[in-house]
């Protein structure tokens, strides 16, 4: 029971995190799939191209909670089974591998952005609070979606560890699992780094076409 209670809760993390629910959403909105327009990413942001902000308001909202709900249900029902942070961790980090590899969609995902903030959000609230403040100044100042995405990333990891003993312990193994997702959105944004320093890049708000 030791080793199969975390293996079935990552595994049902990973999968939680594979509902892709920019394409769920365009479905339900009867809109064209987000694959096939704009970026080719099943994010929020590529689902705002479509002209339905409600939504691209809901594929954040659901993408966000496919990322808070596996950590949350380990916290919630972990105790008995000898589930604990390290555990956690690992949820987190599957439901954003999910995201960015879905088993029901071809493994062809987004790049984690609203995923990994709603781990970090299960992980410790004002850790994903603080997070998203910084991913929201650095879009005001430069409207560059995916730096403010990456950026705030690698700060995620410092500001915990910052705040050990503060405002709260810190887990080894959150602190790793944050490096991880850090690591991978960042890899997954290396067409975006490509177009920032070639100053191609779109900026948030500007047209684009698909």
């Amino acid at each position: 029971m030791d080793t199969i209670a975390p293996l079935l809760a990552t595994l049902a993390a990973y999968l939680i995190g594979s509902l892709s629910f920019a394409v769920i959403v365009s479905r339900a909105f009867g809109l064209a799939d987000p694959r096939t327009y704009g970026s080719g990413n099943p994010g929020a942001t590529n689902v705002l191209r479509s002209g339905s902000k409600a939504a691209a308001i809901a594929t954040l909202l659901l993408d966000a909670f496919k990322g808070w709900l596996p950590v949350m249900l380990v916290k919630w029902l972990g105790g008995p089974y000898g589930l604990g942070e390290g555990t956690q961790a690992l949820a987190g980090v599957a439901a954003f591998v999910g995201h960015l590899y879905p088993v029901f969609f071809g493994f062809k995902g987004g790049k984690g952005v609203a995923t990994a903030a709603g781990v970090l959000l299960a992980f410790q609230p004002w850790l994903g609070l603080a997070t998203l403040a910084s991913f929201a100044i650095i879009v005001f100042f430069f409207r560059y979606v995916s730096l403010a995405s990456m950026i705030a990333a690698l700060f995620a990891p410092a500001y915990y560890l910052i705040a050990d003993g503060i405002g709260w312990q810190a887990s080894g193994a959150k602190a790793l699992a944050m490096v991880a997702m850090a690591l991978l959105l960042i890899w997954r944004h290396r067409e975006n780094i490509s177009r920032l320093l070639a100053g191609k890049e779109s900026k948030l708000g500007s047209k684009k076409n698909a």
